[in-house]
């Protein structure tokens, strides 16, 4: 039996792309399951009831990505 994730978006920082179903491609800090917010990179449905495939960042992982870009 899979368990549900549970997921809070704390802060919507701003969408990358838009696809032409309405999906949009969003960098959001989101709290997983209650735990500690991550930087979220990952699709979104237009209502945000389904996403697609994602990645996360720590605070220092983001930091990092940053300077490397």
């Amino acid at each position: 039996m899979a368990s549900e994730v549970k997921f809070e978006i704390v802060e919507h920082i701003g969408t990358l792309s838009e696809s032409s179903k309405g999906w949009k491609k969003e960098l959001n800090k989101i709290s997983w399951n209650g735990g500690v917010s991550k930087y979220d990179v990952r699709d979104w449905s237009p209502d945000h009831a389904k996403m697609g495939k994602g990645i996360t960042f720590t605070e220092d992982e983001a930091k990092k990505l940053k300077d490397l870009l």
